[in-house]
């Protein structure tokens, strides 16, 4: 199986959802706060899956 780098889009997608999860943690975030501090490791656990599946598929 050949893996390859995810897409620029794929890897801010899960920079932006990992980021969500840490910093809601510590800062009360107004719009999505209470979603990503209610499960927080979800968010972070789908940010690392996006990642995942960046890099095992090649078009993504």
């Amino acid at each position: 199986m050949k893996l390859s780098a995810p897409k620029f889009l794929v890897w801010l997608l899960a920079l932006i959802l990992a980021a969500l999860a840490i910093v809601s943690k510590y800062v009360a975030i107004p719009v999505v706060g209470d979603f990503v501090k209610q499960y927080d490791f979800w968010v972070m656990t789908a940010a690392y899956g996006l990642l995942l599946l960046g890099t095992l598929f090649k078009g993504l």
